[in-house]
C-alpha cells in the first residue's frame, strides 16, 4: 500500500470545505505524517485512517497551520497505548516550540527527536528508504522534504528456469549475489533480473521560489506542493514567501514528476478551477487538485 491520505488542504485560514494541512504518506508498513496542522486528529477519523499506522512525523516549519494538530496526534498516541516508536523530523531552531506543543499533553514516551539544522538525509532507524531534508524559502526555518526508496532488481521466473534454479539456490542467489551451478557455472543475479528503481515522494510546502524547491522535486514520483496563490497574485505570493500554481507547475514539469499534488490553497478561492487551468499550462502529467480526505495513490512503478 502506498497512497498519500489528504487530511486537509487549506492556507492560513481554514474554510467550510478545507481543514488546515495534514497529509498521512502510507508506505508499505510505514505511515508518514506530515505538517498536522489543527483539525489533523478528528480527520483521520473521517479518512478512517489510525493513529496507531503513523511511524513517522515531519514538520516543515512551525507556523500554526502547520504544527498545531500535533498534540492531539501525540494524545491520541497515547491514549491508543501505541507501543512502537515515532521519529518526528524538524527545523532545529523550533526545538522549543516543539516542546511546548509536547508540553500541553502528556508525553509520548516513543516520540524520537530528529532536529534538523542543515540539508542531507536523516538518519531514521530502521527505515526501508533514506528520508532527505532540504532548505526552503520562507518566513521562518523551513524544510521540505523528499523519500528515496533505494533501487533494487526483479528476478525473471523465465530466467531462473532457464538456469534451472529453484528452491535454496534462489535465496542463495539474492543474499549473495550469485550462486555456483552443479556444472561449475556461475550465474549472477544480473543475469536473471531486470532493474526495478526505487520510487520518490517530495514534499514542499510553505516556500517562495529557491533552488530547493527543483532539487526536492527532481525525479519525484509524486511531488506534493503547495499553491497558495495565482500567478495573478505573484508579488503577492513572493512577499510572504508562497508558490503559485504556475510556478509548482513548471517546477514539476522540469523535474520530470509523474504525479503532481497541489494543495495548500489560500482562503480566496472558493473554486479551484484556475488553479487547475494554470497548472496544466505548463504540466501535462497527473495533475491532482487536492481536497480534503481524498486519497492518491503513487504511480506504478517506472
Amino acid at each position: 500500500m502506498r497512497e498519500l491520505v489528504v487530511l486537509g488542504t487549506a492556507s492560513q485560514v481554514p474554510t467550510r470545505r478545507r481543514n488546515h494541512n495534514g497529509y498521512l504518506l502510507r508506505w508499505d508498513g510505514d505511515g508518514l505524517l506530515f505538517d498536522p496542522g489543527e483539525g489533523t486528529q478528528r480527520q483521520m477519523l473521517f479518512a478512517g485512517v489510525s493513529a496507531s499506522g503513523i511511524t513517522r512525523i515531519g514538520l516543515t516549519h512551525f507556523h500554526g497551520d502547520h504544527c498545531l494538530g500535533l498534540p492531539g496526534v501525540l494524545a491520541r498516541l497515547n491514549l491508543d497505548q501505541v507501543t512502537h516508536p515515532v521519529d518526528i523530523c524538524f527545523p532545529g531552531s523550533g526545538a522549543d516550540l516543539l516542546t511546548h506543543l509536547r508540553g500541553v499533553v502528556p508525553d509520548f514516551p516513543g516520540l524520537r527527536e530528529h532536529p534538523i539544522d542543515a540539508d542531507g538525509p536523516v538518519p531514521l532507524p530502521d527505515a526501508p528508504f533514506i528520508f532527505e531534508a532540504v532548505r526552503l524559502s520562507h518566513r521562518i526555518d523551513t524544510f521540505g522534504y523528499r523519500l528515496v526508496e533505494p533501487d533494487s532488481y526483479r528476478i525473471l521466473p523465465e530466467r531462473l528456469a532457464e538456469f534451472g534454479l529453484a528452491g535454496p539456490m534462489v535465496g542463495t542467489l539474492q543474499r549473495e549475489g550469485a550462486v555456483r551451478l552443479p556444472d561449475g557455472r556461475r550465474v549472477t543475479v544480473d543475469e536473471v533480473s531486470v532493474p526495478r528503481p526505487g520510487q520518490r515522494f517530495a514534499f514542499v510546502m510553505d516556500t517562495r521560489m529557491c533552488s530547493g524547491v527543483a532539487e526536492l522535486a527532481e525525479g519525484a514520483d509524486m511531488l506534493v506542493i503547495e499553491a497558495t496563490f495565482l500567478e495573478a497574485e505573484a508579488q503577492l505570493a513572493d512577499d510572504f514567501g508562497h508558490l503559485t500554481a504556475g510556478q509548482a507547475a513548471r517546477v514539476a514539469a522540469e523535474a520530470g514528476v509523474r504525479t503532481l499534488v497541489l494543495t495548500h490553497f489560500s482562503q480566496r478561492y472558493g473554486d479551484l478551477a484556475g488553479h487547475r487551468a494554470e497548472a496544466q499550462r505548463y504540466f501535462d502529467g497527473d495533475l491532482v487538485i487536492a481536497e480534503d480526505l481524498m486519497r492518491v495513490p503513487l504511480p506504478p512503478r517506472r
